[in-house]
């Protein structure tokens, strides 16, 4: 009885809490989506107060998650279905199914959101699917397709292909809609993930404890990164110094240098980790299948909590960070211009830039300094100004964008 009870209260707590959260917080924080394998259901965790707010009813087996680069809409694949749910993160309900075919795997969104590539893993192709319509537009041949990676130019997806006899990583031209060449591989590929500049693609494969290192430019892996046993998923995060792996046997997320490619440090998470996201490159949410919870960990100090979510969570995404958290001054970018082209700030200041548009951009000062390519839709790049002088740069992928710092 008392069991009962205690559910009754968990239930009523989590119909109450987001109504409580929107009285009190006008500027509610982005919430992360965890697809719990074996209830068949999305757990929605309101980050700004590290708790489960909904739980969503999905498609069967949710496997694969993506969310649009505006936060609106987050998609679902079931392994044990054919279909992709649809959930507005406004309401957090399923707005739509969409079908794709037998046993839908990986989900990638391209940059300026408007395709979504979905790992037909049960009919060997990847379906491209119009975002606007949510309908299938395209469908390209690739044998039992498990994750996908898109580089952040939007160009080219990498598949994880598992073909028995025939792995590979398939490289799929997006605007041809077309494979143009495959990475032959020793062992089954598991999740490819680009570096957040795309210049590299990690990947695991089955039965090797390393993160391979591939350099997109030539298809050639150049290097590895040694870890337990049984790793599943390598990030390098925007803002981050360290690069973050879900490495499952030890359940650990284990930090690397992207860089020398040596392990700097492992933070015991969960059993039986599975996937992991960010928006920020500070905080990670792991997945951890065995024990049913996702682990939050801070990537600098190291400090890390748990939320219990359901049963056997496996992947997760997390909303873009709302632009309006951004201080200092900023220039939008919007219609293919600086906005404004030329902006007055005092020495010391900060200067923040934000992608409004649904295309990519870059930014290259001409002083030398380091800007960012690519920046992707919604994404955004600061510096801070220390010396007072003009300060000119240009957008790296569209040079007739031009703009300048005055600083006083």
């Amino acid at each position: 009885m008392r069991s009962l009870i205690r559910m009754s209260l968990e239930r009523l707590l989590i119909a109450a809490l987001p109504l409580v959260l929107a009285a009190g917080n006008v500027d509610a924080a982005p919430k992360a989506y965890v697809g719990n394998f074996k209830d068949n259901t999305v757990s929605v965790i309101d980050t700004g107060v590290g708790a489960v707010v909904a739980r969503i009813p999905v498609v069967g087996g949710p496997h694969g998650m993506g969310v649009t680069s505006d936060g609106r809409r987050v998609y679902v694949s079931g392994d044990m279905s054919s279909g992709v749910s649809v959930i507005d993160t406004e309401t957090d309900r399923v707005i739509q199914t969409i079908e794709v075919g037998k046993t839908p795997h990986g989900i990638a969104i391209t940059p300026d959101g408007k395709i979504m590539l979905v790992g037909v893993y049960g009919e060997n192709r990847v379906a491209f699917v119009d975002v606007a319509s949510n309908s299938v537009v395209a469908k390209v041949p690739v044998a039992n397709p498990h994750t996908i990676a898109v580089r952040p130019d939007g160009k080219t997806a990498y598949v994880a292909s598992q073909g028995p006899g025939k792995f590979a990583l398939v490289v799929i031209d997006i605007a041809s809609r077309s494979a143009i060449r495959a990475v032959a591989l020793e062992a089954a590929p598991r999740d490819p993930e680009f570096s957040f500049d795309g210049k590299v693609l990690y990947f695991t494969l089955a039965g090797v404890n390393a993160i391979e290192v591939l350099d997109p430019m030539t298809d050639k892996v150049v290097s590895e990164v040694p870890t337990g046993v049984s790793p599943h998923l390598a990030k390098l995060y925007r803002g981050a110094t360290l690069g973050a792996a879900v490495v499952q046997g030890p359940g650990v997320l284990q930090l690397f240098d992207p860089i020398t490619k040596k392990n700097v440090r492992t933070i015991a998470v969960g059993s039986q980790p599975h996937w992991q996201a960010s928006n920020d490159g500070k905080k990670v949410y792991v997945t951890n299948e065995g024990s049913n919870n996702v682990t939050v960990v801070d990537l600098r100090s190291g400090q890390k909590t748990t939320i219990l979510v359901g049963a056997a969570p496996r992947k997760v995404v997390v909303q873009p960070a709302p632009l309006e958290s951004i201080g200092g001054a900023r220039i939008s970018i919007t219609k293919f211009m600086f906005a404004p082209a030329t902006l007055s700030v005092a020495s010391g200041e900060t200067v923040t830039w934000v992608n409004n548009d649904g295309a990519t951009h870059g930014l290259a000062f001409k002083d030398g300094t380091k800007g960012v390519d690519p920046l992707l839709p919604k994404a955004n790049f600061s510096r801070t100004f220390d010396k007072p002088g003009t300060y000119d740069y240009i957008c790296s992928v569209h040079p007739f964008m031009t703009g300048h710092i005055v600083v006083r």
